[in-house]
């Protein structure tokens, strides 16, 4: 995938892994970075079981990113309410 099509699914994929975990966006540039961030452990978490990642700029792939993106969220909310 190109590095505007990285940047476009994780944007959406952090917009809605936001609002499913928190209600509110962490802001335009945070959204981005949590999105992309967990495409990552989206597409790793689904190959570790047995699945594909992350194929491309699709409906599939933004599944796993926001699944992906929803895991991180919650981890990176734990993390930050520890802190």
């Amino acid at each position: 995938m190109s590095f505007l099509a990285w940047i476009a699914l994780g944007l959406v994929a952090g917009f809605v892994g936001s609002k499913l975990v928190n209600k509110s966006g962490e802001g335009m540039i945070l959204d981005i970075v949590l999105g992309i961030v967990g495409a990552i452990v989206g597409g790793f978490l689904f190959r570790l079981f047995g699945a594909h990642g992350v194929t491309g700029l699709n409906i599939y792939s933004l599944v796993v990113s926001v699944v992906g993106s929803v895991i991180f969220l919650v981890a990176y909310h734990a993390i930050r309410r520890a802190a």
